[in-house]
Protein backbone atom coordinates (compact mmCIF):
# COMPACT_ATOMS: atom_id res chain seq x y z
CA UNK A 1 0.00 0.00 0.00
CA UNK A 2 2.87 2.37 0.72
CA UNK A 3 4.17 1.89 -2.82
CA UNK A 4 0.83 2.99 -4.31
CA UNK A 5 0.78 6.14 -2.23
CA UNK A 6 4.22 7.17 -3.44
CA UNK A 7 3.34 6.68 -7.12
CA UNK A 8 0.71 9.42 -7.33
CA UNK A 9 0.99 13.12 -6.90
CA UNK A 10 -1.38 16.09 -6.97
CA UNK A 11 0.05 17.11 -10.35
CA UNK A 12 -1.35 13.91 -11.84
CA UNK A 13 -4.88 15.25 -11.47
CA UNK A 14 -4.47 17.31 -14.64
CA UNK A 15 -3.71 14.32 -16.83
CA UNK A 16 -6.39 13.71 -19.46
CA UNK A 17 -8.77 10.80 -19.01
CA UNK A 18 -7.89 7.89 -21.27
CA UNK A 19 -9.89 5.18 -23.00
CA UNK A 20 -7.32 2.47 -23.70
CA UNK A 21 -4.77 4.62 -25.60
CA UNK A 22 -7.13 7.34 -26.82
CA UNK A 23 -8.80 10.36 -25.27
CA UNK A 24 -11.80 9.41 -23.13
CA UNK A 25 -14.13 11.41 -25.37
CA UNK A 26 -13.76 8.68 -27.96
CA UNK A 27 -15.53 6.31 -25.55
CA UNK A 28 -18.78 8.09 -26.38
CA UNK A 29 -18.62 6.45 -29.79
CA UNK A 30 -18.24 3.04 -28.12
CA UNK A 31 -21.54 3.62 -26.36
CA UNK A 32 -23.16 4.59 -29.66
CA UNK A 33 -21.77 1.47 -31.35
CA UNK A 34 -23.10 -0.73 -28.54
CA UNK A 35 -26.53 0.89 -28.66
CA UNK A 36 -26.79 1.15 -32.46
CA UNK A 37 -24.51 -1.45 -34.10
CA UNK A 38 -24.53 -0.53 -37.77
CA UNK A 39 -21.71 -0.36 -40.32
CA UNK A 40 -21.87 3.43 -40.55
CA UNK A 41 -21.69 3.70 -36.75
CA UNK A 42 -18.58 1.53 -36.78
CA UNK A 43 -17.19 3.72 -39.55
CA UNK A 44 -17.88 6.86 -37.48
CA UNK A 45 -16.17 5.19 -34.52
CA UNK A 46 -13.10 4.37 -36.63
CA UNK A 47 -12.98 7.93 -37.99
CA UNK A 48 -13.22 9.29 -34.44
CA UNK A 49 -10.35 7.09 -33.27
CA UNK A 50 -8.20 8.14 -36.23
CA UNK A 51 -9.02 11.81 -35.52
CA UNK A 52 -8.04 11.53 -31.86
CA UNK A 53 -4.88 9.62 -32.78
CA UNK A 54 -3.94 12.27 -35.35
CA UNK A 55 -4.49 15.06 -32.80
CA UNK A 56 -2.30 13.29 -30.26
CA UNK A 57 0.46 12.83 -32.83
CA UNK A 58 0.33 16.59 -33.39
CA UNK A 59 0.63 17.12 -29.63
CA UNK A 60 -2.84 18.62 -29.24
CA UNK A 61 -5.65 17.79 -26.90
CA UNK A 62 -9.20 17.97 -28.16
CA UNK A 63 -9.78 21.36 -26.50
CA UNK A 64 -6.52 22.74 -27.88
CA UNK A 65 -7.46 21.54 -31.37
CA UNK A 66 -10.80 23.34 -31.12
CA UNK A 67 -9.05 26.52 -29.97
CA UNK A 68 -6.60 26.24 -32.86
CA UNK A 69 -9.45 25.75 -35.32
CA UNK A 70 -11.28 28.78 -33.92
CA UNK A 71 -8.13 30.92 -34.06
CA UNK A 72 -7.45 29.89 -37.66
CA UNK A 73 -11.01 30.78 -38.64
CA UNK A 74 -10.73 34.22 -37.01
CA UNK A 75 -7.61 35.14 -38.93
CA UNK A 76 -4.29 36.68 -37.90
CA UNK A 77 -5.61 40.13 -36.91
CA UNK A 78 -8.10 40.20 -34.06
CA UNK A 79 -8.91 43.36 -32.10
CA UNK A 80 -9.07 43.21 -28.33
CA UNK A 81 -12.56 44.72 -28.27
CA UNK A 82 -15.36 44.60 -30.78
CA UNK A 83 -16.28 47.98 -32.26
CA UNK A 84 -19.34 48.42 -30.01
CA UNK A 85 -17.24 48.11 -26.83
CA UNK A 86 -14.45 50.51 -27.77
CA UNK A 87 -14.21 53.65 -25.69
CA UNK A 88 -15.18 56.93 -27.26
CA UNK A 89 -14.53 60.47 -26.17
CA UNK A 90 -17.33 61.72 -23.97
CA UNK A 91 -18.08 65.28 -22.93
CA UNK A 92 -19.49 65.47 -19.43
CA UNK A 93 -19.58 69.27 -19.45
CA UNK A 94 -22.91 70.96 -18.80
CA UNK A 95 -22.67 73.64 -21.52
Amino acid sequence: MAVELTEWHWRDTMRPARFIIFDARSALMVVLVLIHPRPYTLFAFAVTLVLFYFLERLGLTFEAALRKLRASMCGPERPAFIWTQRRRMTDFGGN
